[in-house]
């Protein structure tokens, strides 16, 4: 593989390939030298045109892991606020020769577009409301810790589903395995044309009471340009995961969340905070995935 710009198109052999990668490299990140010299002078640039935290800082620790030399791109100070486009600042980071371009950008489909016009190899991580593929190989390899397989879950993805990358990528690598998926929240918030291996519900306790795996995203107020909720309080009331939630619940089910989680709006304090909550688990996952991931992809010679 050169690139990784979705789930979509990756088999399943080809995750479990990426998911076994990342366990071994979890364990490399687990003794005193954290470091492995297996990409000694590559150089990779986090070309970030969104914000980001968790993705960003991930692929940054990731990157110096394996030992590349790392180079940071902020928007903010380039030439893109002076109006130079996306080809132009793709040719000009090209000129460095660097061997792996991570990258995310509020239009869909953008990480294809510089994939199909670059020989480095490119990552996507989160383009519009398309993919983020890293974070669902990431929530893959995350539950096979907890629960030890994927194949014969209940899974249920509750909140913004209509405008989440996230989801889609985790609807795309949970269907390539033998699982079944709960879309749950309000009718605005979800798609009008769920696959047929998809189950909707408009209840959370309908939507979740079942499930091995409760996954939450936020209310992607960015990408919304209508009214879907009547308020961020009523989409709480009505579908935010609360501790009382618990008693509904099977006893050994997981609440997962791919930040930034809105408390009070998706989540309250004591459910992110319980023994339920894999959510720093997800994070700590980050690394070893994304570690996967560039050990995984060859870039093409020039």
């Amino acid at each position: 593989m050169k690139d990784l710009v979705g789930i979509k198109e990756l088999s399943r052999q080809t995750i479990e390939e990426i998911l076994n990668t990342a366990k071994a490299f979890k364990e490399v990140l687990q003794r005193d030298i954290k470091k492995v010299p297996t990409l000694r002078g590559k150089t990779a640039i986090n070309l970030f045109f969104e914000p980001s935290t968790r993705t960003r800082t991930s692929f940054e620790l990731a990157e110096k892991r394996l030992s590349l030399d790392v180079l940071n791109f902020s928007v903010s100070m380039s030439s893109v606020v002076k109006g130079e486009t996306l080809y132009d600042t793709l040719k000009t980071i090209e000129a460095y020769n660097v061997d792996y371009i991570v990258m995310r950008h509020s239009s869909s489909g953008a990480a294809r577009f510089v994939a199909e016009h670059t020989p480095a190899s490119v990552i996507n991580a989160g383009d519009g409301t398309n993919e983020h593929p890293t974070q669902a190989l990431l929530d893959a390899f995350s539950i096979l810790e907890v629960k030890g397989r994927l194949d014969g879950l209940k899974i249920a993805i509750v909140g913004d589903i209509l405008h989440s990358r996230v989801a889609r990528s985790n609807l795309y690598l949970l269907s390539k395995f033998d699982t079944q998926i709960n879309f749950v929240g309000p009718p605005t918030l979800l798609p009008s044309d769920a696959p047929d291996n998809v189950r909707i519900f408009y209840d959370l306790r309908e939507g979740i009471s079942d499930v091995d795996v409760v996954m939450l995203l936020r209310i992607q107020l960015e990408r919304q340009k209508g009214a879907f909720i009547p308020s961020l309080k009523e989409y709480f009331h009505m579908w935010g995961l609360k501790r009382h939630v618990f008693s509904y619940l099977k006893e050994d089910a997981i609440v997962m969340h791919p930040g930034p989680m809105n408390r009070g709006v998706e989540i309250s304090t004591e459910v992110a905070d319980s023994s339920r909550s894999i959510i720093l688990r997800q994070v700590t996952n980050g690394i070893a995935t994304r570690m996967a991931v560039i050990y995984f992809l060859t870039p093409r010679e020039a």
